[in-house]
Order: structure tokens, then C-alpha cells, then sequence
């Protein structure tokens, strides 16, 4: 038999690759199958990296658990002891993060007893901590949103290489179209259409689903005040497969640039401390749901702009937002004044 690959790569094993696993399966060749048998789903990269990343941190574990490397690993080996010292070993990291990481194995497991390797799933042993439900990390602060704007608008002031109409038009993109940080990042040129005045923008969200928000002439406008500054930067045709926002370099923008892009337009408009701790980018697709909420926008309609698959993903939102009312009601001088008051009884 051909040797398998022994790194976590996303390839497939070669046309030999066996339509049902032995049960000795090496755990490398296990998961070569698996992402294998999930191509047709055409997931994203970013979900795919996530499921690696997933894996790695569990394999890293297996290692010192057994004492031997993922090479020497087969799938009988991976019991319910051994797995749960392995999820004891990222007892540090969140509880999110443990979550996602037991999903992940817990489909690659549930794939394998499909497959027959396996008799059962040894995931149903092992804990899953509960992930409370987080309420939206919007932006605080009335005037928040403007101040960002207008910092926004005027660009980096430190930059050693300002572009505000870049800077500009990737605040405005997330703030009016509610994007995912990779949402964002996978924009090209063709992703915006429609004829003026109705253009759209296609989006690839999780799952690698596509959705299509309005772009309204305002944010069209300067959306193109950023390709011709763009165009002047580097001259010559952009494909309509092209990255829709680059980095300084002219090659496409990454994950730590556009970060660091909006931490430090946070910090020109001095509203840092107004943000969540832990969102940076996601702040600004959460501030989007909460304004569309605040200002009537049903459940359904927020689900369709989100790209969320399910209602109950969108509800948080609404109730945020129906709590913030709450707050802003109890604020009335009358509750004031009505904490101090005290009837006195009538008499007969």
C-alpha cells in the first residue's frame, strides 16, 4: 500500500484510497478520508482550516498521552480514556473553543462508524462543556459609529503610507453590509453587481453559503472612490477575480492586516474602550444587527442579511436589543423619583 501522507493537509490520499477503512486504520489515513468524503461540500477555507486546527490541537495531545507520534497512532487506539486525557490537555483554552474542537471530532468520529471502523462513537463519552449564549458585542457610545466614520474617513493619521479611501471604504463595507472578518476578506471585484443605484454584493459565508446584501449608492460611491485611488496606486487592469480590498503592497489584504486596520481606526477615533473586549472586526457585523434591530427590522430580514442558518442564531439580537429599550425605559426620571416615594395607606 502507497505511504500515506503524515501531515494534516487537506489532499487527497491518491485514487487507491480504499472505500472502507480497516480497522486498523492509521489516524492520519482516517483523516485523509475524512476531508475527503467532505469535498463535495465545497466548505470554505476558513472552515477547513478551522477543522485542521481542531485536529492538531487534539493529535498534540494524543502524542504525549500515548508517548508516540500521530505516525505510529491508528484509530483503535483513540478509546475514551486516552480522548479524554487528550481533551484534558486544552482544559486552558475557552469554552468555545473546547466546543468547536469536541464538534470536530465528534464528525470525524461519527464519519468513521458510517464507514465501519468503528462500532461506535467514543465522543458521546466525553464532556462537552455548555458554551453560554453571549449577548452581542456591539459598540457602545451614542456617538461611537459617527466618530468612526469621520476617523475613518481621514484615515491612519501615523501610517507611515496613508490610504483613507481604503481605510474609508472597508469600515463603511462592514458597517453597512454586516460582514464576517473572512466574509470581508474573500470579496473580489466580481462580487459587487447589479446595474447603479440597485448593486448588490455577493457574499460567501460559513458553510460556504451566498447570500447578497443591498449596496446602496452611498456605499457604491465610495467603494469607487477606492478602486480609482487604487487604480492610480497601481496601475492597470484589475480581473473581475481580483481581491476586492489589498494591502499597501497591492496584494490581497489578510486576517492581521485588516485587524490591525480597524483596531487602530478605533484608536484614531478614540473609541477603543467602547468596544467588547475580544471583537475587533465582529464588533462592527454585531453593531450592524443591533442598529437594524433597534430600528425595526424583523428576525427573518436580519437572518437573510446575516447569512445566520438558524433563527434562534438571529433572536439574540432582537432581544438585545428589546433589553436595551428596557434600560433606556427604566431611565425615565419617573422611576426615579418612584424608588423614593412610598403610598401611604388609606384609612376606612
Amino acid at each position: 500500500m502507497p505511504a500515506r501522507a503524515t501531515s494534516l493537509d487537506l489532499r487527497p490520499a491518491g485514487p487507491d484510497t480504499a472505500t472502507t477503512i480497516g480497522a486498523m486504520t492509521g489516524l492520519n489515513e482516517a483523516i485523509d478520508d475524512f476531508f475527503l468524503a467532505r469535498m463535495p461540500r465545497k466548505h470554505s477555507r476558513h472552515t477547513l482550516d478551522a477543522y485542521r486546527r481542531d485536529l492538531a490541537a487534539i493529535i498534540a495531545e494524543l502524542e504525549t498521552a500515548t508517548g508516540r507520534s500521530v505516525e505510529q497512532l491508528a484509530v483503535s487506539d483513540l478509546d475514551v480514556k486516552t480522548l479524554r486525557r487528550a481533551f484534558a490537555g486544552i482544559s486552558h483554552q475557552s469554552a468555545a473553543t473546547i466546543s468547536r474542537t469536541w464538534s470536530t471530532w465528534n464528525q470525524l468520529f461519527a464519519f468513521l462508524v458510517a464507514e465501519q471502523v468503528l462500532p461506535g462513537n467514543p465522543m458521546a463519552a466525553i464532556e462537552k462543556p455548555r458554551v453560554p449564549k453571549s449577548r452581542p458585542k456591539a459598540i457602545t457610545g451614542d456617538d461611537s459609529i459617527e466618530r468612526l466614520i469621520i476617523a475613518a474617513s481621514k484615515g491612519r493619521q501615523g501610517a507611515r503610507d496613508p490610504w483613507p479611501e481604503r481605510d474609508f471604504a472597508v469600515i463603511i463595507t462592514l458597517l453597512t453590509c454586516g460582514l464576517r472578518l473572512s466574509e470581508l476578506l474573500d470579496l473580489t471585484m466580481r462580487s459587487i453587481d447589479g446595474a447603479p443605484g440597485d448593486r448588490v454584493i455577493g457574499v460567501r459565508g460559513k458553510g460556504n453559503k451566498e447570500r447578497t446584501v443591498p449596496l446602496e449608492p452611498e456605499v457604491e460611491e465610495i467603494i469607487s472612490t477606492y478602486i480609482e485611488s487604487r487604480l492610480r496606486r497601481f496601475p492597470g487592469r484589475i480581473g473581475p477575480g481580483d481581491a476586492l480590498f489589498v494591502a499597501n503592497s497591492g496584494e490581497p489584504m489578510k486576517r492581521g492586516a485588516l485587524q490591525y486596520l480597524v483596531d487602530q481606526l478605533y484608536r484614531e477615533a478614540g473609541i477603543r474602550t467602547k468596544v467588547p473586549s475580544g471583537a475587533l472586526v465582529h464588533a462592527l457585523r454585531h453593531t450592524f444587527a443591533t442598529s437594524l434591530a433597534r430600528n425595526g427590522a424583523s428576525g427573518t430580514e436580519l437572518q437573510r442579511l446575516l447569512g445566520h442558518e438558524s433563527l434562534a442564531t438571529t433572536q439574540r439580537y432582537v432581544d438585545a436589543t428589546a433589553r436595551e429599550i428596557r434600560q433606556a425605559a427604566r431611565s425615565n426620571d419617573a422611576y426615579r423619583a418612584l424608588r423614593k416615594a412610598t403610598v401611604t395607606p388609606s384609612t376606612e
